[in-house]
């Protein structure tokens, strides 16, 4: 059997967003979601997973969880066979764009969860058609069983999340870079740089697809995986 595969959730998001990817790799393939739900600090989280996680396995991240993959592939390169970049950003956050957490910040202390997740994940980040609405809805579910405290500790995070364009310089692993054609928070562009910085990596451009192509168009996603996991590992 191959490496287990690890998977970790977007911010606010829980095993749910991968349910199709679950489904199906799980019939061959030892498959585990991670929550990335504790800390303030990405190295935070990082940090608490790593114990609990197998000696080796193959990492799958979708936006934030994306940049905590990165953080564990700095922390313990040795034990990532393989890594998955979907719809995320290696970059730190702008004094501007991390000041824009603040109001969010501000609103879920005050109760008002549901009204900053509809705020914070919008439907133009996501590919145009009638879909949208229940991707919203199912992130939104979600969003509020997760609850305020995280979305707190996960904005923190993010807020002070370091730039991580070395460690994928240095990354020499099979290596997965995934956007939806259509994602308006993280670009194809800025997957197209980040593909270019990893050696070994593949770009995979998931049609019909926003910023959460694993809910959008699942079929496509899992493809994309198990496509990945056939590669043969490349010697360090």
């Amino acid at each position: 059997m191959q490496e287990p595969i690890v998977l970790l959730p977007g911010m606010m998001c829980d095993a749910r967003l991968y349910a199709h990817q679950i489904s199906d790799l799980s019939q061959d393939h030892a498959v585990m979601v991670a929550p990335i739900t504790q800390g303030e600090r990405i190295s935070e989280i990082a940090s608490a997973l790593l114990p609990v996680l197998p000696a080796k396995f193959a990492l799958v991240g979708l936006s934030m969880g994306g940049i905590v993959a990165m953080e564990i592939l700095r922390k313990a390169p040795e034990r990532v066979t393989r890594v998955a970049l979907m719809d995320t950003n290696p970059l730190a956050e702008s004094p501007t764009s991390a000041a824009a957490y603040e109001p969010w910040i501000v609103g879920a202390r005050a109760g008002r969860l549901e009204e900053v997740l509809s705020d914070f994940m919008r439907p133009e980040y996501l590919a145009p058609g009638v879909a949208r609405t229940e991707v919203l809805k199912q992130v939104k579910e979600m969003g509020l069983t997760l609850g305020a405290d995280v979305f707190v500790r996960q904005a923190r995070a993010l807020q002070r999340r370091r730039d991580q364009q070395s460690v994928l310089r240095k990354c020499k692993c099979p290596a997965l870079v995934l956007c939806g054609e259509h994602d308006g928070l993280t670009p194809v562009k800025r997957h197209s740089f980040m593909a270019e910085l990893i050696p070994y990596a593949k770009l995979e451009v998931i049609p019909e697809a926003g910023h959460l192509p694993v809910l959008e168009n699942p079929g496509a996603v899992t493809a994309a995986l198990r496509s990945w996991m056939r590669q043969p590992f490349v010697l360090k």
